[in-house]
C-alpha cells in the first residue's frame, strides 16, 4: 500500500493551479441520469472518487467518455435509457456521495434500489432528510436490508420541504427529483454552498426552471424533461483553502490560480485578521504571502456556508499547532471529526479535546513521525503537517488522499516541498 514521505522545513514558493471541485462535479455527474441527452462536464479533477461514480453510472446504463487534459478531465455522460435502477452496495460502500443517484433515479425512471452509502468515518451523516423529502413529494419508501427501496409509480409530484437541518446532499438530491416533478417545489432552510449553486445553475443550463439559488429558499418548477449541456465545474475551495494554509504554515508565498476568492470568505477573512497577506489577483486567482509572518492564532467554528467549512477544520488545527497563542476549534457539523488529533500530537502539537471542542496551544515545533491518515480531510493536514516539521514524516492510508486531492505530490514539489510516494 503506497505511502507519502515528507521532509519538512521547506518554505513553499510558486504557483498552484486549483482542480474542480470533487465536490461539484459528483452531483453534476449524477444529474446525467435526467436525460437521454450528453451531458459535458469540464473542469473534472481525476480523483478516485469521480472514477468510484462514473462506475456506478455505467451500472444504470450511462455511457461515460473521458479525455483527460494535463490537469483535470472532460466527462461526456450519456443515458439513453436507465437500464438499472439498482445501486449495489459493492459500488455504493466506497462513498456516500453515491446516495446522490436516489432522486434522478426517482424522477427519470420512477424507482430506485439504493444501498446505504459507505465513505469517511467521521460520523452518522442520515440519509432521513432525502427519504422525508422524496416522501413530501409522493414517493413511498421502505428500508430493506441496508437499501433504500423507493417508488414513484405516478411519478413525483411538487411539494413544499423544510428541512430540519441545512444538508447539503439533501438538497442536491431533492433539487435533482424536483427538476422533473408534476408542479413546484419550494425548498426551504435549502444548503447554500457553491457546489449546490453549481448543479442549479447546470440544471437549468439543461432546461430546469430553478430560481432562488444561491440563497436558502429554493423554487423549482418542475418539466416535462431535460435536454444535454455543457457546465464546467467550479474550483475547489477546499483545496484552495489547504494550499493557502500550507503557504501560511511555510511562511511562503504562493499564487492560487483558477479559482476566487469569494469561495472561501471565512477562512480568507480569518487568514488576514492573523496577519496573512492575503488577496484576489485578477479574475481567477488568490496570492497569498505569509514570508516573514507570525500566524496569531483565532478561534474557528465549523458552520455551514458561508461559514467556516468542516472540510477545513483539520487543516485549520495543524496551522493553529504552530501559530502564536492558543484557539479554540469547535465542530457543529460531524461528532466525529477530531481523529486526526492523535495523529497531530504524535508530531508534537499540543491539542486537548473536550467534547465536541478542541484547544489548541501553538508556538510548538512539530516532529516528523509515521502517523496514519483515518479520513480524507485529515490526512491533508498530516501533510500540512509534515511540510513544517523537523525530519521526515510518512503517512500510511493515503488512499484517502487519492479520493480529493489531484496531483498533490506534484503540486507541492512545484513550489519547492520535499514530498514523494512510495510503495
Amino acid at each position: 500500500m503506497d505511502q507519502i514521505r515528507i521532509r519538512g522545513g521547506n518554505v513553499l514558493e510558486g504557483v498552484i493551479p486549483i482542480s474542480g471541485a470533487k465536490n461539484a462535479a459528483l452531483p453534476l455527474m449524477t444529474a446525467s441520469l435526467l436525460t437521454s441527452e450528453t451531458l459535458t462536464l469540464e473542469n473534472v479533477p481525476q480523483l478516485s472518487d469521480i472514477q468510484s461514480l462514473a462506475n456506478l453510472l455505467e451500472q444504470h446504463g450511462t455511457q461515460v467518455n473521458i479525455t483527460e487534459q494535463k490537469l483535470g478531465q472532460t466527462l461526456k455522460l450519456t443515458t439513453p435509457t436507465i437500464t438499472s435502477t439498482t445501486a449495489p452496495y459493492e459500488l455504493v460502500r466506497k462513498m456516500r456521495a453515491s446516495i446522490l443517484v436516489l432522486g434522478p433515479l426517482l424522477a427519470r425512471a420512477r424507482e430506485a434500489y439504493v444501498s446505504l452509502p459507505g465513505g469517511c468515518a467521521i460520523g452518522t451523516r442520515p440519509v432521513d432528510v432525502h427519504i422525508k423529502g422524496l416522501e413530501a413529494m409522493g414517493t413511498k419508501i421502505t428500508l430493506e436490508e441496508g437499501y433504500i427501496h423507493a417508488e414513484a409509480k405516478n411519478g413525483l409530484k411538487g411539494a413544499d420541504y423544510l428541512f430540519p437541518v441545512v444538508s447539503v446532499t439533501g438538497t442536491e438530491t431533492l433539487l435533482m427529483a424536483a427538476a422533473l416533478a408534476d408542479g413546484t417545489t419550494r425548498l426551504e432552510n435549502a444548503a447554500r454552498e457553491p457546489e449546490v449553486s453549481d448543479l442549479a445553475n447546470c440544471l437549468n443550463a439543461m432546461g430546469a426552471k430553478i430560481s432562488g439559488i444561491g440563497t436558502g429558499t429554493l423554487i423549482i418548477e418542475g418539466v416535462p424533461a431535460l435536454h444535454g449541456a455543457t457546465h464546467s465545474v467550479l474550483p475547489d475551495r477546499i483545496e484552495t483553502g489547504t494550499y493557502a494554509i500550507a503557504a501560511v504554515m511555510t511562511r511562503g508565498d504562493i499564487l492560487l490560480q483558477n479559482t476566487n476568492i469569494d469561495l472561501i470568505p471565512i477562512s480568507s477573512a480569518l487568514l488576514a485578521q492573523s496577519g496573512v497577506q492575503i488577496h484576489a489577483e485578477g479574475e481567477n486567482g488568490i496570492r497569498v504571502n505569509a514570508k516573514g509572518c507570525i500566524p496569531q492564532a483565532l478561534d474557528v467554528k465549523t458552520e455551514p456556508f458561508p461559514g467556516f467549512a468542516t472540510d477545513l477544520q483539520a487543516q485549520w488545527m495543524a496551522l493553529l499547532s504552530v501559530s502564536e497563542g492558543a484557539a479554540m476549534v469547535t465542530e457543529t457539523i460531524f461528532e466525529n471529526r477530531f481523529m486526526h488529533v492523535p495523529e497531530l500530537v504524535r508530531m508534537g502539537a499540543d491539542i486537548t479535546v473536550n467534547g465536541s471542542s478542541a484547544i489548541i496551544r501553538g508556538g510548538q515545533k512539530l516532529k516528523g513521525a509515521p502517523v496514519m491518515a483515518t479520513d480524507l480531510r485529515a490526512s491533508v493536514s498530516l501533510v500540512l503537517a509534515g511540510l513544517v516539521a523537523e525530519g521526515e514524516t510518512t503517512i500510511s492510508r493515503v488512499y484517502h488522499l487519492d479520493r480529493g486531492y489531484e496531483r498533490l505530490e506534484e503540486k507541492l514539489n512545484s513550489c519547492g516541498a520535499d514530498i514523494e510516494r512510495v510503495t
